[in-house]
């Protein structure tokens, strides 16, 4: 160890001796000493007290110095017989500390105190096949043979659309053909909503610093949050509680309703999945439960979400429309998604839109720009 002798000491010698003693480790120290203050006496009292019992290897500087000599900075000072190299060294020596006259000694003495120890290999502990095995239920893989949900892939592959096999990976049923449908335009409902959401100004933002596509669409997805596409599940959430409202007081989807948002309006709470902050009447809704009615999908939930809709009008006196991720929420729990998996539709969905921003940033803008959230205007087709 070696611990400074300044005029203000962060830990004194004998303290650090006394955690090199705890430790189960150390089987020698060495020290390096010089003239000035009292830490190697302190270290001497105590190996004398019995609190320090393991070898100590001490080189002292300063030999040569007289009293009153400045050695390297203030608290290496000799005040007359105090701190010099003599009364240290024979401090040190009579309590039975290894004093060393040179630095090349320390190899030395140190070898001799310390017995060579047979360094044993440790071995690696067998594995217990039985505490890793687990198991999973969604993907089956074998020589020429990939299985979904006890599906094969291959049997798949031009029969179903990828949203049904999205259900499929996450329910374990594979839906119908018109509830297959009804999926494709629940995610292409929330494919993109233009260059200001959070997401695409983060994306957008990550990948003018020139981060490759994956890095951006990440920083996209990960900016998806409570206030920013969360509200899918949240909705679901404020639908769910509504329909075991209506059912543990045995009351009409109105009356559940009202009552819900006569609680909501007193806590001056905001209803997830309702409004917008451009659409008064956002088009993608109204198509979207349109879909569901037809592919015999609508129900519970369904009507749920358009009797909240309107016990809010009642109460109000004004109208809070429903936005496309209340129409998700509805549809979702229709057809028996769990509500944790809510949001994940809206990342699914959101993710093309964030590829097509980040290409188009790595491709038609200049790096390293300041992006405007609003001031900016469509030039397509």
């Amino acid at each position: 160890m070696h611990v400074g002798g300044g005029a203000i000491v962060g830990l004194p010698h004998a303290e650090v001796l006394k955690l090199f003693q705890a430790d189960p480790q150390t089987e020698a120290v060495v020290m390096f000493g010089e003239i000035g203050t009292s830490q190697e006496e302190a270290a001497a009292a105590l190996i004398e007290s019995g609190a320090f019992t393991k070898p100590l290897i001490a080189y002292i500087g300063g030999k040569a110095a007289k009293s009153g000599t400045r050695f390297s900075h203030a608290g290496a000072i000799i005040e007359g017989n105090r701190g010099t190299h003599a009364s240290k060294v024979a401090r040190l020596r009579e309590v039975g500390a290894h004093i060393v006259e040179s630095f090349a000694d320390i190899p030395r003495v140190t070898a001799s105190i310390v017995k060579p120890r047979k360094v044993v290999p440790v071995s690696k502990p067998e594995k217990d096949e039985d505490s890793l095995h687990w198991k999973t239920a969604i993907t089956d893989i074998k020589p020429n043979e990939i299985r979904l949900r006890g599906q094969r892939i291959d049997d798949l592959m031009g029969r179903v659309s990828f949203s049904q096999a999205i259900y499929l990976a996450l329910t374990g049923d594979l839906p119908s053909e018109p509830v297959g449908r009804l999926l494709d335009a629940l995610l292409v409902s929330s494919l993109d909503h233009g260059a200001s959401p959070p997401s695409a100004l983060a994306a957008r933002t990550s990948a003018s610093t020139g981060a490759p596509i994956n890095a951006a669409v990440a920083v996209g997805l990960l900016s998806i949050n409570k206030h920013h596409g969360g509200a899918v599940e949240d909705c679901m959430r404020l639908i769910q509680s509504a329909l075991d409202l209506a059912r543990a007081d045995s009351l009409t989807p109105e009356a559940a309703a009202d009552k819900l948002v006569e609680a909501k309006r007193a806590a001056k709470a905001r209803l997830p999945g309702f409004g917008h902050r451009i659409h008064t009447a956002d088009p993608r809704t109204a198509r979207l439960l349109d879909l569901a009615t037809e592919a015999g999908v609508a129900g519970a939930a369904v009507a749920m979400v358009a009797a909240l809709r309107d016990a809010w009008a009642r109460q109000s006196g004004k109208p809070l429309p429903i936005n496309v991720d209340g129409a998700m929420a509805a549809v979702l729990l229709d057809l028996h998604i769990p509500i944790e998996l809510g949001n994940t539709f809206f990342m699914m969905a959101r993710v093309p839109g964030l590829v097509a921003h980040v290409y188009e940033e790595q491709t038609r803008e200049r790096p390293m720009r300041r992006i405007h959230p609003t001031d900016h205007e469509y030039d397509g087709q």
